[in-house]
């Protein structure tokens, strides 16, 4: 005959406070490595005047909107050496999924209080359009930094240096090599140690430049953006790393845009 151990509520108590306390553990990790997803949308602008009504409509509409959709940070960025020929304004938007991504748009379209803040820009004419075109890159985090950060900065928003790159792979599967070198080679890692105050990094999953990855650094400054160039091509890590044959010839192309947050950018 089977008999069976009755176990003392004491002990009983203990297996399900151990319990608990790694479903918490579990849940934690589970949140910390949720990848979030970037949209990265560029307005090109022909003028000064579509140039101010854009940025009406982001600081006064847009961003309060993606606010109350549930996006707490939104970034505004402009190029800190201007092209005369061209205006450009950097709006990047975080999401901790696809479908909240996919979801922003309906939820714009019953928001009153954005229609009614942004009727300048959401209405406008035909003939006097409030931008040229607007381009959308879609990326997603890196496994190294699965989430967003806002950087520790000291100095005024106008004077800061926020450092995007991208950088494109010569194929796939070289593409891949320089991903891996940023989160298994921990790349990532390094930036952090050095005190880069990394925004972002991730690969791009829709775009017009792929295959490629960005990621955003940022500075007080040009001169503490230079130092720490200079002290991440001399760390032994570094040096480690690109001497790595599998991380050789991951990189055929790199572009480099110098940008300033907007004083209404939460980045």
């Amino acid at each position: 005959m089977l008999t069976t151990t009755k176990i003392p509520n004491k002990f009983r108590s203990f297996l399900m406070l151990i319990t608990v306390c790694l479903l918490f553990q579990l849940t934690a990790l589970g949140k910390e490595s949720k990848k979030y997803y970037y949209q990265l949308k560029i307005y090109h602008l022909a003028s000064e005047q579509q140039e101010q009504l854009t940025e009406q409509y982001l600081e006064k509409a847009y961003l309060p909107a993606l606010h109350r959709a549930g996006i707490p940070h939104v970034g505004v960025f402009k190029p800190i050496k201007k092209d005369s020929a061209e205006r450009l304004v950097y709006v990047f938007i975080p999401f901790s999924s696809l479908e909240e991504f996919d979801q922003l748009e309906e939820k714009l379209e019953v928001d009153k209080q954005y229609l009614e803040d942004g009727k300048d820009y959401i209405a406008a004419p035909h003939n006097n359009a409030p931008y040229r075109r607007i381009e959308s890159i879609l990326t997603r985090a890196f496994s190294g930094m699965p989430q967003p950060a806002v950087p520790a900065l000291t100095v005024a928003k106008k004077d800061r240096v926020y450092e995007m790159r991208s950088y494109e792979g010569p194929t796939e599967k070289y593409y891949k090599g320089k991903v891996k070198m940023f989160n298994t080679g921990d790349e990532v890692g390094l930036f952090k140690r050095l005190g880069f105050n990394a925004v972002f990094y991730a690969e791009v999953i829709s775009g017009s430049h792929m295959p490629n990855l960005m990621y955003m650094t940022t500075f007080n400054n040009m001169e503490q953006r230079d130092q720490l160039w200079k002290a991440f091509f001399e760390d032994a890590q570094w040096k480690k790393l690109v001497a790595d044959e599998q991380y050789k010839n991951t990189v055929s192309k790199s572009d480099i845009f110098f940008l300033y947050p907007a004083e209404y950018s939460d980045y």
